[in-house]
């Protein structure tokens, strides 16, 4: 079959090759995949940068958002049957530690990533455990099937605290955080400020039902907070999807006495902040990874039926045949884009 692959440390980029199909363990499936979708992480190892040289182990076949057909399952396979219409769980955890007995699969220590730690799925077929499977609504477009895995992480950080009535912060507007603003919206929240440095994006948010954007570049946080008079003390949620040390700085610093704040982006080791705000201002930082399995899925599953898929579907601005694959990637690497879909 053909798959994109990182072959080796000292290969430039990606390269698409002949590799054989796998076959299918006794507790797994074997899915014909239909859609990809270029995700950030992809970016990291096609760049090779120092994320990827310290956890990619190559030779490897990359990706992890996909949507396919089952067509065989192991024979201890039970949940799903040949011709099903599936998604996956990214994460692959261990079933034994404290976290995945206790009912809390999504903090085990010992998870494992499809498309970073093992196989992944920009191929013809993959092998995806039993218990990652998720047979998806055959109703909802499989465009927006092929993103769930990072909906799901929209889902997760922007449902993580309450935010009917509230004043909510976005840092960073790429997908996951475009995302969040419809979902957050439909939650009720009053008003929604995204903050970024690119235009192209910013203008998304906008379509998105942002209440107000901000190019940081150009414009202060601080002056259009004052423009909008709902707002007297400051954001009650932050939602810091950038990854950027300014950006989660600017959130702290606007956040209302006992505000909330929701991590996402990758932060670096260096990042400082102002801990005296934290402490007296009695602010709430949680940490997110990946989606809580599997509530979030049913959380999102049950978004997209009662009408978000069609503001999803805005984020998907580019579909390319896999074999244009280094156009779609060079693409998603200048930010001039939504999500990205590969056609298989």
């Amino acid at each position: 079959m053909k798959a994109i692959v990182k072959q080796s440390p000292e290969s430039g980029g990606l390269v698409l090759t002949d590799v054989p199909t796998p076959i299918p363990g006794e507790t797994q499936v074997l899915v014909k995949i239909k859609k990809t979708a270029v995700c950030g992480t992809d970016i990291h190892i096609y760049n090779w940068d120092a994320w990827a040289k310290k956890t990619i182990k190559t030779p490897q076949i990359m990706g992890h958002e996909f949507v396919g057909e089952v067509v065989e399952v192991g024979r201890q396979v039970t949940n799903v049957l040949p011709g099903q219409l599936v998604s996956g769980e990214g994460h692959i955890v261990c079933g034994k530690c404290r976290h995945c007995i206790t009912g809390h699969p999504h903090l085990c220590p010992h998870t494992v990533g499809i498309g970073v730690n093992m196989d992944g799925v920009f191929a013809e077929y993959a092998v995806i455990p039993r218990e990652n499977i998720w047979v998806c609504d055959e109703t909802i477009s499989h465009d927006v099937l092929s993103i769930l895995d990072p909906l799901g992480n929209a889902t997760h950080t922007a449902l993580s605290f309450n935010v009917l009535g509230e004043d909510v912060l976005i840092t960073g507007a790429g997908p996951i955080g475009l995302m969040s603003i419809p979902i957050i919206k439909r939650a009720g929240a009053r008003n929604i400020v995204v903050t970024d440095i690119n235009p192209t994006r910013l203008e998304m948010a906008k379509v998105l039902g942002a209440t107000k954007v901000v190019d940081v570049r150009t414009e202060k946080l601080t002056d259009v907070v004052k423009s909008l008079n709902s707002m007297k003390e400051g954001f009650d949620i932050g939602l810091e999807m950038s990854g950027s040390p300014a950006a989660f700085t600017d959130m702290v610093a606007s956040m209302a006495n006992g505000g909330k704040i929701a991590i996402l982006g990758l932060l670096p080791d260096n990042t400082k902040t102002d801990w005296n705000k934290i402490i007296f201002s009695s602010l709430t930082l949680k940490g997110i990874y990946g989606r809580q399995m599997y509530d979030t899925w049913y959380r999102m599953s049950a978004l997209l039926q009662s009408g978000l898929e069609a503001d999803i579907a805005k984020i998907i601005t580019h579909r390319f045949d896999y074999r244009d694959y280094e156009e779609a990637f060079e693409l998603m690497k200048s930010g001039e884009c939504g999500k990205v879909i590969l056609d298989w």
